[in-house]
Parts: structure tokens; C-alpha cells; sequence
């Protein structure tokens, strides 16, 4: 009964979030642009947004509660992993395409010809049956408009919903999802303390490295970031499971983005549009500054958008050397987005795009693994009944139609391994995972010993005979 009660006192809470939200649109309906607040670009309607998230998240996290421990914790875990993850990248790709246009227009401005005095450059475009001409003032027109756009909550919303995506998948079930007690034995507190801990920490380091000289000096600033980068992802890799030590490698470059656009990038133009608005003169450093910081978020994107589905390929974060492939994938790709910005200015060479492409099908090279085929012919003739008992004890816990595990309530991805046409069907996925890459069973907790998954090895390689 008092479960009960407090389910409805939340519930009554959650509809009165809804209220506001319904009363900041309405009110921001009636206004210009959209009830803007002053000339710091923010907005009634973008407050109603950010109220919405958090009635979602509100509303999820009450839920959760309530069924915890019951039948459907498993399925809400799934569902809520659904929206909080189509939530995230509906935002990340808002605010990823604004990065890559703004920094193609500022790449591709016309500069020299016919450019009034006052402008840094102009562009003409053409898109969707339509002609469009651009400017960009060197500081700032003599007038600031009154409908003046702000490119942030694409970002602001994109951490948010990725962090409670973190929330989801990984913090609410640390035991399992976080933690590999054979890579360091934490507690579940510990491990999401680290993690959070490591956001900030990078966050100081990363600002206190744009406040020096160095960041003038691109190249040795380019080589000192990634010795940085090299050392959270050495962390990460030897504290956390692999996979999720991918995601908190992202989750932390991510962080950089965000906090970039927080503290410098929106500060600096709240800054000169108030300086311009009173007549005062603009200090040129500001946008400089913030110009600057867009471009290390424009770098770090494909690294981003990397680590977003590593998670699906275990021949990267199964590797002997997780952190190593991670660094060396993060300098490829930013190596790529390096050649898309020299080509959109017409300085691109021809050496670094094939140069970044070789690089990375050097990884591809180096994490293959070994061809042990010949060993098959060493192993004693091993029947489907076999494997099919280590499947039994090892894996259908999760991987069945009706799972036994305290996390996975729905096989995870569909795949099931209930009778021997299903191990066989999949034979392809089991070698990758289970004896190639070792990254099933999920952080080995069900202890799978080496003997077993060469067992599975040498009856895959003499042919998965079904007898």
C-alpha cells in the first residue's frame, strides 16, 4: 500500500512538470522568438525543452523503482535503454551536423573576392531547390538582430541524454556491466565514482592544456593531447571492462565537447553580443577562443561517433591490447576528419587521407587473429553434444528464450542457442566472440575456462559436424 501511495505521489508530480511545460509553451507562443530572455539566447521554449527530459527521466527513474525486483524490471531496462538511446542520437546527430557545416563554412568562405570591409567572408550554396547566401561579420554587425540563433542545446541535450544513457547500461547494473574483477576488483560505488571522477578530471586537464602557449602551436599541441588521450584510455582499459571502458572513453571526449560549448564557446559569444548590443568594444580573443575550441570538438567527432558502435565490433575492445587499438582508431579517424577540413579550404594533400586509411587498416591488420586451422587436425574429433553442454552451462543463462540471468531478461540481440541447429547456425558469431576475441561470456561471468572455448575452437574448425 505505501508502494503504492509513493508511485502516485510521484505520478501526481510527473503530471505537474507537464503542467509547466504546457504553460512555458503556451507563454512562449505568444512571444518573439519564442520567449527569449534577455540576450543571453536563452528561451522559454528551450527551458520547456529541457523540462520535457526531465520529466522523461523522472518518470523512468520512479518507474524503475517501482518494478524493481518484479518480472518487469527486465523489460522496462530494455525499454528505457530504447528511448534514452533514440533520444541520444537524434541529439547527437543535431549537433554533430551543426559542427561539421559550421566548420565547412568556415573552411569554405570566400574571403578575397568582392568582400565588404566589415566581413570576414561570404558563401553562396545551393540545397533543397534553394539558393542561399551567407556572411560571417569579423566581430559583429552594427545592429545585433533581435532573432538571433543559438546553437546549443543540440549539445546540451546530446551529454544529457548520453549520460543517463551511461546511467542505463552501464551504473544501474555495475556488477555486471562495469566492473571485470579480472581486470581490478571494485565495488559498484567505486567504479561509477572513477567514472564520473574521470570526466572531471579530463575536463581540467584538457581546459588547463588550452590555457597555455602550446595551443598556438598546433602540431606539438596535437602530439601532447594525444599522449593525454593515451593515458585515459590506458586508465579506462585497466580498470573498467573493456567495452565499457570504449563508452567511458567516449563518454569522455564527449564531456570536452559539451563543457567547450558550456564554458568557453557560449560565454564568449553571450560576451560579444552584450558588447555589441551597448556599444562596447569587442575583444577579438573571444572568438578567437571559441573558434578554437569548435575545432577540437569538430576533431574529436569521429572518434566520438567510433566509440558509439565499438560496442558491436569485440575485435577491437577484445583485443589483448584494448587501448592501444582505441588510441590508434581515435588518431585515424581525427586523421580523416583532418583531411575533409584541408579539402573544404582546397589545401588538402595528397597524402593525408591515404595516409590516415592505411593507418587504420593497419589495426585491422594487427588485431586480426592468429590462423590455427592447422590444430584442428591435432584435436581429438569433437561432437556437437559437446558444445552444446558448455553452451548449456556458460551461455544460456542469457542466450535462450528464456533467460535465467539477474541483468538480461530478453536474449540480448535475438541470439539464442536453444537446440544445436542454433549453435550451429551461429558458429561464425560463437568463434568471434567466445574463443577469438573472449568477449562472451560478458566479462566471463559464468567463468567459462580456456579449455572449453578451445573445445568449441577445434569443433568449428573440423567443420561444426552435427553428430
Amino acid at each position: 500500500m505505501i508502494r503504492l501511495l509513493t508511485f502516485g505521489a510521484a505520478f501526481l508530480v510527473f503530471l505537474f512538470l507537464l503542467g509547466v511545460i504546457y504553460a512555458l509553451q503556451r507563454v512562449a507562443k505568444t512571444r518573439e522568438g519564442g520567449g527569449k530572455l534577455g540576450e543571453s539566447g536563452l528561451t522559454m521554449q528551450g527551458f520547456s525543452y529541457a523540462l520535457i527530459l526531465l520529466a522523461v527521466g523522472y518518470l523512468l527513474a520512479v518507474t524503475y523503482l517501482f518494478v524493481r525486483g518484479t518480472a518487469y524490471e527486465g523489460h522496462l531496462m530494455e525499454w528505457m535503454n530504447i528511448v534514452v538511446r533514440l533520444m541520444h542520437i537524434t541529439f547527437g546527430i543535431a549537433w554533430i551536423g551543426a559542427s561539421f557545416y559550421f566548420v565547412f563554412l568556415e573552411n569554405a568562405l570566400n574571403r578575397t573576392h568582392n568582400v565588404r570591409e566589415e566581413l570576414a567572408g561570404n558563401l553562396w550554396a545551393v540545397h533543397g531547390g534553394g539558393f542561399y547566401y551567407l556572411e560571417k561579420y569579423k566581430l559583429a554587425p552594427a545592429q545585433i538582430p533581435r532573432d538571433l540563433h543559438w546553437f546549443k542545446y543540440e549539445a546540451y541535450f546530446t551529454w544529457l541524454s548520453g549520460f543517463s544513457l551511461l546511467f542505463v547500461v552501464y551504473y544501474f547494473n555495475a556488477g555486471s556491466m562495469l566492473i571485470d574483477p579480472k581486470v581490478l576488483e571494485l565495488s559498484p560505488l567505486a567504479g561509477v565514482a572513477l567514472g564520473i571522477g574521470s570526466f572531471v578530471a579530463a575536463w581540467l586537464v584538457y581546459d588547463g592544456l588550452c590555457k597555455t602557449p602550446l595551443v598556438t602551436k598546433m602540431r606539438w599541441f596535437m602530439v601532447v593531447g594525444a599522449l593525454v588521450l593515451t593515458g585515459f584510455a590506458f586508465f579506462y582499459c585497466h580498470v573498467f571492462s573493456a567495452r565499457a571502458a570504449y563508452i567511458h572513453f567516449g563518454a569522455m571526449l564527449g564531456t570536452l565537447m559539451v563543457a567547450n560549448v558550456f564554458f568557453v564557446i557560449i560565454p564568449a559569444q553571450k560576451a560579444m553580443v552584450k558588447a555589441a548590443t551597448e556599444g562596447l568594444p569587442l575583444n577579438p580573443q573571444l572568438a578567437k577562443n571559441a573558434l578554437n575550441r569548435s575545432l577540437h570538438n569538430n576533431y574529436f567527432t569521429l572518434p566520438v561517433l567510433f566509440v558509439m558502435v565499438s560496442n558491436h565490433f569485440p575485435s577491437t575492445f577484445g583485443n589483448a591490447y584494448p587501448w592501444a587499438v582505441l588510441i590508434a582508431i581515435t588518431v585515424g579517424t581525427a586523421g580523416v576528419k583532418h583531411w575533409m577540413n584541408l579539402r573544404e579550404k582546397k589545401q588538402a594533400t595528397a597524402l593525408v587521407l591515404p595516409a590516415s586509411a592505411l593507418f587504420l587498416l593497419a589495426v585491422a591488420f594487427v588485431t586480426a587473429p592468429k590462423n590455427e586451422t592447422a590444430g584442428a587436425a591435432a584435436c581429438a574429433p569433437v561432437s556437437i553434444a559437446q558444445v552444446q553442454g558448455i553452451v548449456q552451462n556458460r551461455c544460456v543463462r542469457c542466450h535462450s528464450s528464456n533467460p535465467t540471468d539477474e541483468v538480461f531478461k530478453v536474449a540480448p540481440n535475438g541470439v539464442k542457442y536453444d537446440t544445436p541447429e542454433d549453435i550451429i547456425r551461429l558458429k561464425d558469431k560463437i568463434m568471434q566472440r567466445v574463443v577469438v576475441t573472449k568477449t562472451m561470456p560478458q566479462n566471463n561471468k559464468t567463468n567459462m575456462t580456456q579449455e572449453e572455448r578451445d573445445l568449441i575452437r577445434c569443433w568449428i574448425e573440423q567443420g561444426a559436424p552435427n553428430k
